[in-house]
């Protein structure tokens, strides 16, 4: 492909190291007949080795002038370009055992990741690239510093597993960053789950808003409601030290206590 000139406003940063593409490769394991799908495929670094082992692969990308150079260099019996914003793409349609790879923009890299959460029910298994302080922030623990309501939303539906970091030097441009790829496979539809998802999510919102107070301060006008010794959660703790499984809890007992009006504002929020 003739020269491309990464473009800030899509966040392009192109990898360009071949050993570290082979470790994302080798990572993935794809199959011939994978159903897989790679977000950002910008220049080809991944998926033309992803092509040596699929059957066809499709891509989503944004750059007009990159899916034009992508729809050349690989016949379309082998790779479908889709020329579009993966914010906007509706990844459920894409059928059952949707595998996700990609080196995703990093201006857009948590949007990115909850429009992918809607759709985790078809997903077989994602592994993406992002900003190493976005990736310990998903797999932090309860109590870590990182532990935030990306964390809690994102453990709430995968098992999450740091991979490897990758250092600037692996990209061209090189970002001001330290990069890292994780696999997320999204847990089984046994898995315990909120009564009320919207509510549980807009719970771990106000909780996180301001995560430096008392959860009985940063609940507002829920805390109130909220039967502390019945969710085995103190009132004086904060977000950070409150599980997934906590917030579930406290989710199911507002779920209860909230007046039907409240409950669909919280639907809402």
């Amino acid at each position: 492909m003739s020269k491309h000139r990464a473009r800030q406003r899509f966040g392009q940063n192109f990898l360009v190291d071949e050993s570290v593409i082979d470790q994302i490769v080798r990572a993935i394991n794809p199959q011939p007949d994978d159903n897989m799908i790679e977000i950002g495929p910008g220049l080809s670094a991944l998926t033309a080795p992803l092509l040596t082992h699929l059957t066809h692969l499709k891509a989503i990308e944004i750059d007009r002038d990159l899916a034009a150079k992508l729809r050349q260099a690989h016949d379309a019996s082998w790779l479908t370009v889709i020329e579009a914003d993966a914010l906007e793409v509706d990844f459920a349609a894409f059928g059952p055992r949707l595998r996700l790879v990609g080196n995703l923009p990093y201006n857009i890299s948590t949007p990115l990741l909850f429009a992918c959460a809607q759709a985790a029910d078809h997903v077989l298994d994602q592994h993406f690239m992002l900003q190493r302080e976005v990736v310990d922030r998903m797999v932090a623990a309860v109590g870590d510093g990182a532990y935030s309501r990306l964390s809690v939303m994102l453990q709430y539906r995968y098992q999450m597993d740091k991979l490897f970091d990758v250092a600037p030097a692996a990209f061209d441009p090189p970002p001001q960053v330290v990069s890292a790829v994780v696999r997320m496979v999204p847990l089984p539809d046994t898995r315990v789950k909120a009564r009320n998802e919207s509510l549980f999510a807009s719970l771990v919102q106000r909780a996180f808003a301001q995560r430096r107070k008392m959860l009985r301060r940063a609940l507002g006008d829920w805390a109130g409601l909220m039967p502390w010794d019945e969710v085995g959660v103190a009132p004086t703790a904060r977000a950070e030290q409150v599980d997934v499984a906590g917030f579930i809890r406290m989710s199911d007992a507002m779920t209860e206590r909230l007046p039907n009006s409240k409950q669909q504002t919280a639907k809402g929020a």
